[in-house]
């Protein structure tokens, strides 16, 4: 079974040693995303945007491998302050609300205190 690396270019898969996601088989993989848009290296203050920016970054990885937030199975949020977590649905309901995948949500720290949400997904690609 073929393994594909996907990178996103960020700067923190070649310092920590990652990928943004692995394929595997039919199976996507996509590492815990936050808010950063990659281009500019930077990150909103509100958590919505830093949301919205997650799941951007997640359809590019599962785009360049194959996929799409379509093919979604399973979906784990990470939030430093769960209380925040509410502030969040309407962003979650737009991208996944269709899709409807298994998830969960983790209230624990994250690398960096700017960072106010983190998301990772499973998908299964729908040609499977």
């Amino acid at each position: 079974m073929k393994r594909v690396l996907v990178s996103s270019g960020s700067t923190f898969e070649s310092e920590i040693g990652y990928s943004r996601a692995v394929v595997q088989g039919d199976w996507v993989f996509v590492s815990g995303t936050t808010g950063f848009d990659y281009t500019t290296m930077t990150i909103s203050e509100d958590i919505e945007r830093q949301t919205d920016q997650c799941f951007r970054n997640i359809a590019a990885a599962l785009e360049q491998a194959g996929s799409s937030l379509s093919d979604v199975v399973r979906v784990t949020y990470v939030l430093p302050n769960g209380a925040d977590f509410p502030q969040c649905w309407p962003v979650l309901k737009q991208y996944l609300g269709a899709v409807r995948p298994a998830a969960m949500m983790i209230s624990a720290g994250l690398a960096d205190p700017r960072m106010k949400i983190e998301i990772e997904v499973t998908a299964l690609k729908q040609s499977a």
